[in-house]
């Protein structure tokens, strides 16, 4: 079954597919605590970096291909959007008595310290091509983004110029190639090919291995958005059982594409440098980017909110995109907050008594919990020493010397409370306990965070 997807649903889903890429693409950009002189915000751009083809120091490639298949109707046209950041360079300099400027480590304002930084500026080249027009050599797009400066004058609280911000972006050039060619079989599908390249001639100087002078030249985060106007794409990882082959043969280097949009779309592919499932989405109780897409919402602002003034200060003079995150940290409603802290994505209604316990599930996955239900942690006993033991029986620990810890060995002789009986899939048996008289026993059942002993560790000390 093909689908057809006018421009404005296209557009909408270009959108949500961009929200995507900026969290996956742009973590790293300025990470927690969201100042310059943080030890990790040293070394930024990682992913999806195309360095100029003359700059052989690192790893790094200089181009992206992407390959997918497609199933276009007639008169379908290919949308497409390469997205990447590129590096501009920010000097700060202060205001001389005789009104020369000269540079400086850093701007002391009210409200923010200014410091050199690499700011991230966003740039899309978009194409909209006829998918018949991309058979044979398909088409090129060249595009450059040429050198350029620019100051801005820094103030202080009485509106007197103290100095100014010097931007500086070097030259950058590239270019998309769209190509697409007819599979043979009964299907009328398509395996789309685009590249994108770096095709800066800049060729570096005798710091040749100096990552930063290539940075400015390069395009960062580079990913690519496609989208049918009519037809749809097929899944690189679920595709149809008849076009697995055709799937196979696909090459994706550097990039992998996943279908955009909410689930049982497939008008638009979204090829990035981060392998996703299909369908990614950003989750709706986030309440914006934070730039580090690898912590929690809620524990990351939390810990931003209780910054330092000085701290947010120096984020704020750090770069713009920082300065928004403060501002949400500290502008965020109660309501907003608590709702980082969990979310219900699905209600079942329960009416009548509990079911009767389901048997073990043959098909079920070994790390499902409820793939066996014939066990109970808080009801099932183990005999030890000829005694049933079970959660609230009483023993006394003698941990083993050769599986555990020094620490564990300090409980040696120490009772305890068997607050579990879990069982591995291995077939192994342990016993959760919770210590007499340690002081935080009661948290530790709350959080369900117990000590783990083999049944030959302990020692009856009670029958049941």
């Amino acid at each position: 079954m093909t689908t057809s997807a006018p421009t404005d649903t296209l557009a909408e889903r270009f959108a949500t597919a961009r929200q995507v890429a900026d969290a996956v693409l742009f973590e790293g950009y300025v990470l927690y605590p969201y100042r310059a002189s943080a030890a990790k915000n040293r070394l930024r751009w990682q992913f999806g970096v195309l360095v100029p083809p003359h700059w052989g120091a690192g790893a790094e490639p200089s181009h992206q291909r992407t390959e997918c298949l497609m199933e276009p109707r007639a008169g379908a046209r290919l949308r497409a959007e390469l997205r990447f950041l590129r590096a501009q360079r920010r000097t700060v300099q202060r205001l001389r008595p005789d009104g020369t400027f000269e540079t400086a480590p850093e701007l002391e304002l009210p409200d923010r310290v200014l410091v050199p930084w690499d700011e991230g500026v966003e740039e899309r080249c978009p194409v909209d091509v006829p998918v018949a027009e991309l058979a044979g050599d398909g088409v090129t797009i060249p595009f450059t983004r040429p050198a350029g400066e620019e100051t801005e004058p820094v103030h202080d609280a009485d509106g007197r110029q103290v100095g100014r911000l010097v931007r500086r972006r070097a030259e950058i050039s590239g270019a998309l190639r769209l190509t697409a060619r007819e599979l043979a079989g009964p299907y009328a599908v398509r395996q789309l090919t685009a590249t994108v390249t770096n095709s800066s001639d800049w060729r570096p100087g005798p710091d040749a291995d100096d990552r930063d002078a290539a940075l400015p030249r390069s395009l960062v985060a580079a990913h690519l958005l496609l989208g049918l106007t009519a037809g749809r794409f097929l899944s690189q990882t679920d595709p149809p059982e008849w076009a697995r082959g055709a799937v196979a043969d696909c090459r994706n280097e550097h990039t992998w594409p996943v279908l955009a949009g909410p689930p049982g779309s497939a008008d638009v592919v979204l090829s990035a440098p981060i392998i996703l499932a299909d369908h990614p989405a950003i989750a709706p109780e986030s309440p914006g980017a934070l730039y580090d897409a690898l912590e929690i919402d809620e524990i990351l602002t939390l810990r931003t909110a209780a910054l330092t003034d000085q701290e947010k200060r120096e984020a704020r003079g750090t770069d713009p995109r920082a300065a928004e995150v403060i501002a949400l940290a500290d502008g965020m409603p109660p309501e907003v907050l608590e709702r980082l802290h969990g979310a219900v994505r699905e209600l079942r209604a329960a009416t009548g008594p509990d079911p009767a316990p389901e048997p073990t599930r043959p098909d079920a996955p070994w790390w499902d919990p409820g793939a066996d239900r014939s066990v109970d942690p808080l009801t099932d006993r183990i005999t030890v020493d000829g005694r049933p033991i079970g959660a609230g029986s009483r023993v006394a620990l003698r941990p083993g010397r050769r599986r555990t810890d020094a620490q564990d060995l300090f409980l040696h002789g120490r009772t305890a409370h068997v607050e579990a009986v879990l069982h591995d899939v291995d077939g192994g048996v342990h016993l959760a306990v919770t210590v007499e008289g340690d002081p935080g026993a009661d948290i530790r059942r709350e959080q369900g965070r117990f000590l783990y002993f083999q049944p030959d560790e302990v020692v009856p000390l009670e029958d049941e």
